[in-house]
């Protein structure tokens, strides 16, 4: 199992675009196998930075959700909008493994 960890900086005029766009994301993620843990929107302290956490089965479950993205309509859309409404400033991805508590 492997946790992809998005550090996005925002445009913090643009939050409820930014919010649109996570909605796009969840169900597409999921369509493709991944579960994902929810996008998290500035709070308290900085009002730049938004946070994605989503799972696949493996790196390569996870590879292999980037390569179709390419080719859905709804992926496209998805990164269209983003494009579009210029919401994301940058973005980095970090991957984990958890570590589960055993029986």
């Amino acid at each position: 199992m492997v946790t992809c960890y998005v550090r996005y900086i925002i445009d913090p005029k643009k939050i409820s675009e930014f919010e649109t766009y996570a909605k796009m994301w969840i169900p597409l993620v999921e369509k493709f196998g991944g579960q994902h843990n929810g996008y998290f929107l500035p709070s308290e302290g900085a009002n730049n930075v938004a946070l994605a956490l989503f799972t696949f089965a493996s790196l390569a479950a996870y590879e292999d959700y980037r390569q179709q993205s390419l080719t859905c309509p709804d992926c496209q859309k998805a990164f269209q909008f983003g494009a579009e409404t210029d919401c994301i400033v940058s973005y980095d991805r970090s991957f984990f493994r958890p570590v589960l508590a055993s029986n």
